[in-house]
């Protein structure tokens, strides 16, 4: 079976579907972001404060693209879609699923942008990151799951429905 990776913007509910889904499934789960603090020994915020966004960066592609496994579901951090070469190292591995989430609702969820990790440019707005970043996404996924007005279980559904000739 191959892997489903899980890719969206911060708060759009990758670890959380990715855990469920990966139990629905029986898979194993596998979160990018907490590879990286256990490699690094810091959470991401205190990474990206302590030693700036490249090398935040530098990191964060070594770590995507260095993931080999299988039967996984795989939650990446959201801007893993800077990283071309890690796409295509994820596309041969599975597909590739958009958590595709509303900016309303993203702006609500994320109440702790400033301690979660998240690598944004000085002067960038949460907004400017969205906007930046959709078109990303929707470029390098494989499948789109909009998850406007659906509860976990019915994106993990969902999923399923768009991924089934990928288990």
């Amino acid at each position: 079976m191959k892997n489903l990776i899980l890719i969206g913007m911060p708060a759009c509910g990758k670890s959380t579907v990715g855990v469920v889904l990966a139990k629905t499934l029986g898979m194993k789960f596998l979160d990018t972001d907490l590879l990286i603090q256990e490699r690094e020994g810091a959470l991401l915020q205190d990474l990206i404060d302590q030693k700036g966004d490249d090398y935040f960066k530098k990191v964060e592609e070594y770590i995507l693209r260095s993931v080999d496994t299988e039967n996984t579901v795989i939650s990446t951090g959201g801007s893993a879609v800077y990283y071309p070469e890690a796409i295509k190292h994820f596309k041969k591995k599975g597909k590739i699923v958009y958590i595709k989430v509303p900016y309303d609702t993203i702006e609500q969820r994320l109440d702790n942008i400033t301690t979660r990790g998240i690598t944004m440019a000085p002067g960038q707005t949460l907004r400017d990151l969205y906007e930046m970043r959709v078109p990303l996404y929707e470029i390098n996924a494989d499948v789109t799951v909009d998850t406007d007005g659906l509860t976990v279980e019915q994106t993990i559904e969902r999923i399923i429905e768009l991924t089934a000739d990928n288990l």
